[in-house]
């Protein structure tokens, strides 16, 4: 009889670890998680914005490597010879994003924005330099100025080996499509963390009612930063007990960076999108981050709008561009931080456990436990949730 209920018990043991190992990942409206009150566009993704595309390429190899390169690009043609309206804001300026001075001095961006890790950026810069050569119309380029965001994935991933290879970059944006982007642990996200939990790429956009010029803003994000977690006002890290400056054992990462890539069909000037990548960093504390020492955080802000695009070479001394007047700009400052707080979260919700260099493993957030906190600060309305979902 001991031993059947031996059996019996590690039955029901290995029932619950598996069930806890297989718990359901999604976004975060898949558990009722609302942020903010605009509406998202068709996909909830930064593709959201007309033109704009994804292409994504992962390394995970043997127990070393966890990393990847993200691709964005603002139009299907030549970036080159049709330059888009750009700006960058700085956070906090620990990190090495390339091509931001030729950004703040022109104000465009003349090549996709591509994420990876931190000492991969330079590789990966030289892949999308052989990239844009090698595009038609371009072969009397003599400059190209490179846009390559990163953040550290060294807990998880073999970053001293700089796996990113210049085929992994091609392969990226070759991949790069419309529609459903994916999240978690994926292209640069692949080893990142984020406030004690794993981290990844997410992505959000919101659309602004036709009253408000109905202009679409789109967010993606590579999350690799510390804090205390909060969603909705709730303090989920202090409930769950993985937050930084804990005490009495220390053993949350802090430092780390942020990327926040910021796209909307909105005609504005960079002077404007500079003032829209500002807001995004309302919803970086919103959720608990406080901008540490290491972390390196920017937001990246382009306006796909046809008519502001930059030729490369034109005979106009003068260009005809739409700016949208001041006195418009908080229904997009709304929207580019909504969209950027779930995005974040979005980027640990559809992340999955993961071990990697040296048999280190960070877990990703416990889903069925944040709702409960969630419920308990009245921060989600978990008796309307699906019965499968509130378990």
């Amino acid at each position: 009889m001991s031993k059947r209920i031996s059996f019996l018990a590690l039955a029901v043991l290995t029932l619950i670890t598996s069930s806890q190992a297989q718990e359901k990942r999604g976004r975060i409206r898949d558990f009722g998680i609302q942020i903010g009150i605009l509406p998202a566009g068709t996909n909830n993704a930064i593709t959201d914005v007309a033109g704009v595309t994804v292409g994504q390429k992962t390394l995970i190899q043997e127990d070393q490597i966890r990393t990847g390169v993200t691709a964005i690009l603002p139009h299907s043609g030549n970036i080159f010879q049709e330059k888009v309206p750009a700006a960058i804001y700085v956070g906090n300026g620990f990190g090495k994003l390339m091509g931001i001075s030729q950004i703040e001095e022109l104000g465009n961006i003349e090549t996709p924005i591509l994420l990876t890790n931190t000492l991969n950026a330079p590789k990966v810069a030289d892949g999308l330099i052989d990239y844009m050569l090698s595009l038609p119309g371009n072969e009397q380029v003599r400059s190209v100025n490179s846009v390559v965001g990163e953040t550290n994935d060294g807990g998880l991933n073999d970053i001293r080996g700089r796996h990113v290879s210049a085929k992994d970059v091609l392969e990226a944006i070759q991949a790069a499509k419309s529609g459903p982007v994916q999240e978690g642990n994926v292209g640069a996200g692949t080893g990142t963390e984020c406030l004690g939990y794993k981290g990844g790429i997410g992505t959000s956009s919101r659309k602004l009612p036709a009253s408000r010029g109905g202009y679409t803003v789109g967010v993606l994000v590579q999350t690799n930063f510390g804090g205390v977690l909060q969603i909705n006002g709730a303090p989920v890290g202090r409930e769950l007990g993985n937050y930084y400056m804990q005490e009495p054992k220390e053993a949350h990462k802090v430092d780390g960076s942020c990327m926040i890539i910021i796209a909307t069909d909105a005609p504005l000037s960079a002077r404007n999108l500079e003032r829209l990548a500002k807001r995004s960093y309302i919803a970086f504390g919103n959720v608990g981050s406080f901008s540490s020492n290491g972390s390196g955080d920017y937001s990246i802000a382009f306006s796909t709008n046809t008519k502001n695009r930059i030729p490369h070479q034109s005979d106009k001394p003068v260009f005809d561009q739409e700016d949208l007047g001041n006195d418009f700009m908080s229904p997009l400052f709304m929207a580019v931080w909504e969209a950027t707080e779930e995005a974040i979260l979005n980027s640990m919700f559809m992340a999955t456990d993961m071990t990697g260099i040296n048999g280190r493993t960070v877990k990703a957030i416990p889903i069925q436990q944040t709702l409960k906190i969630l419920k308990k600060y009245h921060a989600l309305d978990y008796d309307k949730l699906p019965k499968a979902i509130q378990k």
